[in-house]
């Protein structure tokens, strides 16, 4: 891993860790990458990375710091078990905070140029799409974020552009629920889907038996061309 810890103020005076990542020529446009329930891993510690390799500054900040500071799990039986118990005890709105904190702390770094916006999985994409609603963020993706369809009543908030990606196979989020979503968001020019067919829950994460090269590939493609218009 290429990047360096680095602390980040909350909105009420605590310091928390996030992941800093800087891009090869040192200043770009900003990216918070939001973690799945593993914590800042291995796994979102390389994603940071190849979103700087690609020119941006990225933070991926520590989401679990209020229950436990520093959460990085594997992904076996225990962990998982673990992780589940972390994001089941989530304060929600106090997540969206320090990610807002993220946010506004990026946004101060001498290395950011332009805008910033983010990068979520699973949980992290439902805290992405929080993060769009808040304003706190000028694009935001959404990567298989389960339980957005519960959140619809902050979907006409969302005026930045969002994209969401999810998995035709899909074990925690039904058809219905995309088609929720898609609903929610009809007829407005800022937002963009793309489902991915044959690939389950976590297609992105290489780390993980339902990781699919091919589709990874894709939706990672599809990202980069999608910000590279936007920050």
């Amino acid at each position: 891993m290429s990047g360096t810890p680095i602390q980040i103020t909350s909105q009420d005076g605590k310091q928390f860790a996030g992941y800093l990542s800087l891009p090869p020529a040192g200043r770009g446009p900003g990216l918070v990458i939001i973690q799945e329930i593993w914590g800042v891993n291995a796994h979102i510690q390389a994603v940071a990375d190849q979103y700087a390799s690609d020119g941006y500054v990225v933070i991926a900040p520590d989401v679990f710091w209020r229950q436990q500071a520093n959460v990085n799990l594997k992904y076996d039986e225990a962990d998982t078990k673990q992780a589940y118990h972390f994001m089941q005890n989530l304060d929600g709105p106090n997540a969206v905070a320090d990610l807002v904190s993220t946010a506004n702390a990026l946004k101060n770094l001498p290395e950011v140029v332009g805008k910033v916006g983010s990068i979520g999985y699973c949980m992290g994409g439902r805290l992405s799409y929080h993060l769009a609603a808040a304003g706190a963020v000028d694009a935001a993706v959404c990567y298989y974020g389960g339980g957005i369809q519960n959140h619809l009543d902050i979907a006409a908030s969302i005026t930045v552009p969002i994209l969401f990606h999810y998995a035709e196979r899909d074990a925690h989020i039904p058809a219905s629920a995309v088609d929720a979503v898609k609903a929610a968001f009809a007829g407005k020019p800022n937002a963009q889907f793309h489902v991915y067919e044959g690939v389950d829950h976590g297609f992105n994460c290489w780390g993980r038996p339902m990781y699919n090269q091919r589709m990874s590939a894709l939706a990672r493609g599809r990202t980069l061309e999608w910000l590279s218009a936007r920050l």
